[in-house]
């Protein structure tokens, strides 16, 4: 009997922490590991962030990897196991997938590999700000046989009582890991795959709550400007990610339910993506703010 290779499916809503994972995994875990990625968003700024890496990656590019590109990810699944056959594979999903199609075409129509485990990213503070779950991060907790509820260092202890509580509602079974930054023993994350799962297939109801716009720029930023922008984005903009340039040097731009980072970067120009609930409204006001602190 051919061995199957074991497929790990990490899912979570839009910034919880999925690349910032991806990327503590590859730093610790020894294994061949290849890389799948769906994202949101015109450019593919998280597998810029992975490149670089000792992995074989294939992008998926934007659309709803739950559905649209089922054809696409079992095609990929197989090349990347004849080509570079992997010790595991993982699979990070675009913040706005439903996993449960996802694990039914990898049960069903993928036989070269194993559903090893899902985990579902979960950002502590986000999930402050925006206590309401929607459909989409409802059907990501529900798949989840390990959460990593992320970001735990910005809410006080008291909240992250009720986060669990509110979690377990959704899922009983799934351990709750509390993490900074993703970081976590890998050991926790693989094999951990719930003995039975319903192979019924999901009624899938898609509800589009987030648009999205990129921007590119050969142009250095003035730093002060960019923050001022940054700290005053309108609350429909639930997340920004990309690349900016200062005088100084480049940075990677991570913004999440208004909290925002810099991380040194090597990257050519600024590439920025901008997603969030009816933000195409916004994009002509953000485009001209974004110029003014052009130098």
């Amino acid at each position: 009997m051919t061995t199957r290779t074991p497929l790990t499916l990490i899912t979570g809503p839009l910034g919880s922490g999925k690349t910032t994972l991806l990327r503590h995994i590859l730093a610790t875990v020894s294994q061949k590991i290849a890389i799948l990625m769906n994202e949101f968003g015109e450019i593919a700024i998280d597998a810029k962030v992975i490149q670089g890496q000792n992995v074989s990656m294939a992008d998926l590019g934007g659309g709803c990897v739950c559905c649209s590109l089922l054809g696409e990810f079992e095609a990929a699944v197989n090349e990347i196991i004849e080509t570079v056959n992997p010790d595991l594979i993982v699979v990070e999903t675009t913040g706005l997938a439903e996993p449960d199609a996802l694990v039914f075409d990898i049960q069903e129509s993928i036989p070269v590999v194993r559903l090893d485990g899902v985990v579902t990213v979960i950002d502590a503070d986000g999930l402050v700000q925006y206590p309401q779950i929607g459909h989409t991060g409802r059907i990501q907790i529900e798949a989840a046989d390990a959460i990593l509820l992320n970001k735990v260092d910005l809410v006080a202890e008291s909240e992250l009582e009720a986060i669990a509580a509110k979690l377990h509602r959704f899922n009983e079974t799934a351990p709750i890991f509390h993490t900074q930054r993703g970081q976590i023993d890998p050991a926790l994350l693989f094999g951990i795959a719930k003995a039975e799962r319903s192979l019924q297939p999901p009624h899938h109801i898609h509800q589009p709550e987030f648009d999205s716009f990129s921007y590119t720029s050969p142009a250095t930023f003035d730093r002060a400007c960019f923050e001022e922008f940054a700290g005053s984005l309108a609350p429909s903009i639930y997340r920004a990610k990309g690349f900016v340039r200062f005088v100084d040097d480049i940075y990677l731009f991570n913004f999440v339910a208004g909290r925002w980072d810099f991380e040194p970067f090597e990257q050519a120009t600024t590439e920025l993506v901008f997603i969030g609930k009816q933000v195409n409204e916004h994009q002509a006001e953000i485009l001209q703010r974004l110029k003014l602190c052009e130098h």
